[in-house]
């Protein structure tokens, strides 16, 4: 890895590496991400290291700490994020990624695990009432302005989850859908979504993504579940609305008051589709964002970011641009299905997956038990073989 892109990753201090036309270099050449230059940052906890004994989900080429790139193509914009990944919503192609397995505090982004998690379970008009320990939350907290003792539909709180990203509607959203478990249940259960889809560089801590020891995503992952949230009709809704009314409260809350998206990549890049942001001290500034332009549907997702060369809806807008203009087809890897997530789970690593891991695809579970086979087979001959040794000596 070059050693601008190593002292970025490990940390979180952005050099300036000057970007070329075109790139042409060797797929197993490790080529260096086009950082923005920016003054030193606060310091950032290390990003721990990818376990090179299995292969990278995705594809071998994702393994990489720097670029990955299709060759021969453009050179992709120069950004301030340590990590970034741009991919296909539809065909899973992953066009383009920087340092996409490199994991690090995921901020608010954290939320599109729990909608993936628990949306599909919620019912929309379920009335939640809000407890003490929902608005438990540091003083700088992220918070739409639950009441304790409100009364609040599971739809509204999606509403204020994604449009303000609240983290006291992340509290209680965790809490209902967590049952008798309550928050920890639901926490158990994102940490089981999350490797069920392939997001094996994820580990949730908290609902909201509030820093905590531990609490880890990638730029990868963030694009599966992107991936799986975006598919859903009812979370585009409530993802891509401009306002939302937050209900009275009476008598604390007579009125009520008007909540707005905080995604500006709806309002300033054509065809958006939807996406979120999140900040934390220690993630720094992450973001996923999704458009649509000539029947292609793209997600980039953003990681370890400044406010360089503009705020992160603006370099995801930089690399939807670039990826829009890549020929379809173009990949360096690709999302993995939940099935495919499955297979890899259920194989372990081996000489042969290795091998296969090299496409970017496990190989299939009708070649794994004609292994099996091979194997018992040959250990079935071994034994008939030493008992006919054994007969002979007792002869």
């Amino acid at each position: 890895m070059a050693a601008t892109g190593f002292l970025a990753a490990v940390t979180g201090v952005v050099l300036l590496a000057s970007p070329t036309p075109a790139v042409s270099a060797p797929a197993d050449e490790a080529l260096p991400c086009p950082y923005a230059s920016i003054p030193t940052i606060p310091p950032t906890p290390p990003s721990p290291p990818r376990d090179t004994s299995k292969a990278p989900v995705g594809g071998e080429r994702l393994g990489t700490t720097g670029l990955a790139v299709p060759a021969g193509t453009a050179a992709p914009p120069t950004l301030s994020a340590m990590s970034w990944v741009v991919a296909d919503l539809d065909t899973g192609e992953v066009l383009g990624a920087c340092a996409p397995h490199l994991r690090r505090r995921p901020a608010s982004v954290q939320k599109l695990l729990l909608a993936a998690t628990a949306m599909p379970k919620l019912d929309p008009n379920l009335v939640v009432e809000a407890t003490p320990e929902d608005l438990a939350l540091p003083a700088d907290s992220s918070a739409v302005g639950m009441i304790v003792g409100g009364k609040y539909p599971v739809s509204t709180l999606w509403y204020g989850l994604l449009l303000q990203s609240g983290n006291d509607t992340a509290n209680a959203l965790a809490r209902v859908n967590g049952g008798d478990g309550g928050v920890a249940a639901t926490i158990a259960a994102m940490n089981a979504e999350a490797r069920r889809l392939g997001a094996d560089d994820t580990h949730a801590v908290t609902p909201s993504g509030l820093d905590a020891p531990d609490q880890l995503t990638s730029a990868y992952d963030l694009a599966l579940i992107a991936r799986v949230d975006l598919d859903r009709p009812d979370f585009r809704q409530y993802d891509t609305q401009p306002t939302f009314q937050w209900p009275a409260q009476p008598p604390k809350d007579p009125k009520g008051f008007q909540i707005q998206n905080e995604n500006k990549l709806l309002t300033n890049y054509p065809g958006a589709l939807g996406g979120k942001t999140g900040f934390t001290d220690e993630a720094r500034h992450t973001y996923v964002g999704a458009a649509q332009r000539d029947g292609r549907r793209l997600v980039v997702t953003l990681m370890g970011a400044e406010i360089v060369p503009g705020r992160t809806w603006k370099q995801a807008s930089m690399l939807l641009d670039w990826g829009f203009a890549l020929p379809k087809g173009s990949s360096v890897g690709h999302l993995v299905t939940p099935a495919e997530a499955e297979e890899l789970h259920r194989t372990p690593p081996d000489e042969s997956a290795k091998a296969e891991a090299a496409t970017g695809r496990p190989a299939s579970r009708h070649e794994h038990r004609w292994g099996l086979i091979g194997m018992l087979a040959g250990l079935a001959l071994l034994i008939a073989v030493a008992g006919v040794v054994a007969v002979r000596r007792l002869r």
